[in-house]
């Protein structure tokens, strides 16, 4: 076999199936039934397969899994796994010396005939790397985008199997990991937009980082993590909740952006049509926002900077690889269920959403993109700036565009589809994030008014954006 070839589905699973040290079970519920047919037809699955099963009766899935309220969702897959790996050591201990096990599971709707729906599952594998050593798990939530539910099932299978050979064969490089997920599926087919790596064979392992891969590589549009830096399937995150969402650099975080936060939420919790209780807020980040403009790439330890930053304050971030915001809030209305999208931007950025030069690959201009970006449940709040180094506030009162544009933007602001922020901090409008980190950088004195307390504690107690405390050497 040549080394350097692209090994097929079959050749993946047949290799599996030679691999005497490794057996497991498969438990695939709905239409993920395809992952262990690949290494029945392989040949020599008896050493590989000690079990399969489809638990596809909701009633037969509670008996043995426990009752859940969705069956297709990252709880009911945890479940799965855990009651087949401990299946496994409890009914094979004579072999378990010698034996790697793995437990796969799934859990996947695919698309119904009336293609009302959206086909998607969630697929997980726990797994040994040496025999009776501690499990590793890696979980992945896909989005299948194939127009067909026979094809959608077919490329589950050669996902599950790729996912599993992954696991074993190419865990030391999250790179290759990555390349052997999408091996002989097809561009455009399928979408990663959740992959969680975790136990001793991933100690090394950021999820964060894994989730800008996911997006740089182009494998999803956009990744989500919570504060506690743990990677979130957006619909998980998003489903039926009002998305409060602020875009920015947040190189660093200043007090500016979080009073674009503060009287934002304050003025998106009274609208009539948004309910306090079910807001979720977004800082998004995106890759050309984390993009050095000189080099053309994106430093990890500068985005991890970024993102201790926006965690340490208890927020939940996006990654997207969208430049223009019709296109993040197509992405927000898909996952929240038609629930009040707000979007809070300052008068600069308005300006860019006016330029036609944003919208030439779109037939229909400037007016197609504001179709998807006013034409749903979305309002956008207006930061206030001062223009340039003058007194002169800037606001949508006095905001200046071309008259082509213009009346677009009077028709917009008398229907309520964008509004100034009130109550905004106008003696903080002379901070600038750029000399901030210019400062932070150079170790000069009086940057930490322009950020917030626990900003200021990060940055000095973790040595963010290469400060150096000058009173002492760090180690």
């Amino acid at each position: 076999m040549d080394p350097f070839r692209e090994l097929t589905t079959k050749e993946k699973a047949l290799k599996f199936n030679l691999d005497r040290s490794v057996y497991g079970s498969f438990a695939e519920i709905g239409a993920g039934q395809e992952i262990a047919a690949h290494f029945f037809k392989a040949g020599g699955a008896s050493g590989t397969v000690a079990k399969t099963m489809s638990a596809y009766d909701m009633t037969f899935s509670d008996a043995i899994y426990g009752k859940s309220g969705r069956y297709v969702c990252e709880d009911r897959l945890l479940r799965m796994l855990k009651k087949e790996f401990r299946l496994l050591e409890q009914r094979l201990k004579k072999r378990a010396d010698e034996t790697r096990f793995f437990a796969l599971a799934n859990t996947v709707e695919t698309i119904n005939y009336q293609k009302t729906n959206q086909g998607h599952g969630w697929i997980g594998v726990r797994f040994q790397l040496t025999p009776g050593g501690k499990s590793n798990d890696c979980i992945m939530h896909v989005v299948l985008h194939d127009q067909d539910a026979v094809w959608q099932q077919q490329i589950l299978g050669i996902i599950g199997v790729n996912m599993l050979y992954a696991c074993y064969f190419e865990n030391q490089n999250l790179d290759e990991f990555l390349q052997v997920l999408m091996q002989n599926v097809g561009a455009g087919r399928v979408e990663i937009d959740m992959l969680r790596l975790a136990g001793p064979a991933f100690e090394q392992v950021d999820n964060r980082l894994l989730a800008l891969k996911l997006v740089k590589r182009g494998l999803t549009h956009a990744a989500i993590f919570g504060p506690d830096g743990q990677v979130r399937q957006p619909s998980e995150v998003l489903y039926k909740k009002h998305a409060l969402l602020l875009r920015g650099r947040f190189r660093p975080l200043t007090k500016v952006h979080m009073d674009m936060y503060r009287t934002a939420l304050h003025q998106f919790e009274q609208e009539p049509d948004v309910d306090e209780a079910r807001i979720q807020p977004l800082f998004e980040l995106t890759l050309k926002s984390l993009t050095d403009p000189e080099q053309g790439l994106i430093d990890d330890q500068d985005y991890l900077d970024r993102v201790d930053i926006l965690s340490s304050m208890g927020h939940t971030v996006m990654i997207s690889n969208y430049s223009e915001y019709y296109r993040v809030i197509s992405h927000l209305y898909h996952h929240n269920r038609n629930k009040k999208i707000g979007v809070v931007l300052s008068t600069f950025n308005l300006e860019d959403i006016f330029a036609d030069k944003y919208y030439s690959d779109l037939r229909g201009g400037i007016l197609e993109a504001f179709g998807t970006l006013f034409g749903r449940d979305v309002k956008l709040y207006v930061y206030p700036t001062r223009m340039d180094y003058s007194e002169q506030i800037y606001t949508c009162d006095n905001f200046e565009l071309p008259p082509a544009q213009f009346s677009l933007f009077r028709y917009l602001f008398d229907n309520n589809k964008l509004e100034d922020l009130e109550g905004a901090d106008l003696d903080l409008l002379h901070i600038d994030a750029e000399a901030v980190l210019e400062q932070v950088t150079k170790g000069e004195e009086g940057w930490e008014n322009a950020l917030p307390d626990p900003v200021v504690l990060a940055i000095k107690g973790k040595g963010l954006f290469g400060y150096s405390d000058p009173l002492r050497t760090r180690s």
